[in-house]
């Protein structure tokens, strides 16, 4: 099973406190394990945020939350076709994953190298998992995330080859599709138009939060469970 860090120093405002209105929630702390396990049990999610000239660490909670229901990822007949010509695999590439997200060739590209490295360790871990397709042996695409009981939290997806990340997203709704389903939970953190092509819903802050707080005691998937 995965590996328990050490606690995090840092206390986040409780969620009766959020501005209703923002999806910022917080600012500072850090980006080590149990910070970081810590925020997402709690409804959050870091990314870098720039204030007055100066970049801070942000710590989001969308008023309204991006989530792909289990039973409603929209997979075209095209997409079925293009699936048959991957491999999925499951954390065999993480870094190379994170990586690709995190190119600096991305226009919205916001993965810095402390969060590279942030998430490796969480990897290393075992809380943090990539889905990746592959064809002829390369990595074409891919996802990763952060895996907590019955939730995964999307952080980003990349292709090089058509439809890959759309493929690795059907990979991961196949690991997640298991006795426990109807109760895990795959946040996106925001809903776009490309991802509500897919079957993205928002879901308002106060019922996102209740169906979180109801699946982090589930078992992992069993793709995502670490030997002893």
């Amino acid at each position: 099973m995965p590996i328990a860090p050490d606690p995090t120093p840092w206390a986040f405002p409780h969620h009766s406190t959020w501005d209703p209105d923002d999806d910022l929630v917080a600012l500072g702390a850090d980006l080590d394990s149990g910070t970081l396990l810590t925020a997402y049990g709690l409804g959050l999610f870091p990314m870098p945020v720039t204030l007055e000239g100066d970049e801070q660490l942000g710590w989001f909670s969308p008023v309204e939350r991006g989530v792909l229901p289990l039973d409603g990822l929209r997979v075209s007949r095209s997409l079925r076709r293009s699936a048959r010509d991957f491999e999925i695999r499951i954390d065999t590439a993480f870094d190379e994953v994170v990586a690709r997200c995190g190119s600096p060739e991305r226009a919205d590209g916001w993965i810095t190298p402390a969060f590279t490295r942030a998430y490796g360790r969480l990897h290393r871990l075992g809380w943090a998992h990539s889905v990746e397709a592959w064809r002829d042996g390369e990595l074409a695409g891919g996802l990763y995330g952060v895996s907590i009981g019955g939730l995964f939290a999307g952080e980003s997806m990349f292709h090089r080859d058509r439809d890959a990340s759309k493929v690795a997203l059907l990979g991961l709704v196949d690991v997640l599709r298991d006795s426990d389903a109807e109760h895990r939970v795959l946040d996106v953190q925001w809903q776009t138009p490309h991802l509500a092509s897919l079957g993205v819903v928002r879901r308002p802050r106060a019922e996102y939060l209740e169906q979180l707080g109801q699946c982090l005691d589930l078992p992992l998937p069993l793709a995502f469970r670490v030997d002893d």
